[in-house]
């Protein structure tokens, strides 16, 4: 069993909104639930969350997508990319996140003792 921890972060990648969902899952299904409680001015994914669908919800409410287009994308979108590399704020978020043991290896059985263990181990590396 497989799991998939989602995470919005804020400009200095402190995560803002979590989720967990099993490893099958495709990462652009929880894009639109994590963003319902905040409002963001730009949203940076990678080319896994280019779908028709979620940018025109982001234009709707006005915040802007910088995602690169995926290959097979037959109208390309212009994306700022001096902007998209402050990705890498999320990617680390994730690699400190997977320095905590029990979260690497997923000691927890039960999704909620996962989802709290990630959500303490996120409080730590807000406070360091």
């Amino acid at each position: 069993m497989t799991t998939k921890i989602h995470a919005i972060c804020d400009a200095l990648g402190n995560p803002v909104e979590l989720s967990i969902t099993p490893g099958q899952d495709a990462d652009i299904t929880q894009a639109e639930p994590l963003l319902e409680n905040i409002d963001p001015d730009v949203f940076l994914a990678d080319k896994a969350y280019d779908a028709h669908r979620l940018i025109d919800r982001l234009i709707q409410r006005g915040i802007t997508p910088v995602l690169p287009p995926k290959r097979n994308r037959t109208t390309r979108r212009k994306t700022d990319f001096s902007l998209y590399r402050e990705r890498n704020f999320v990617e680390r978020f994730f690699n400190e996140i997977n320095q905590f043991r029990a979260i690497a290896t997923r000691y927890d059985k039960l999704k909620s003792t996962f989802r709290a263990a990630v959500q303490f181990a996120s409080i730590i590396i807000l406070l360091s």
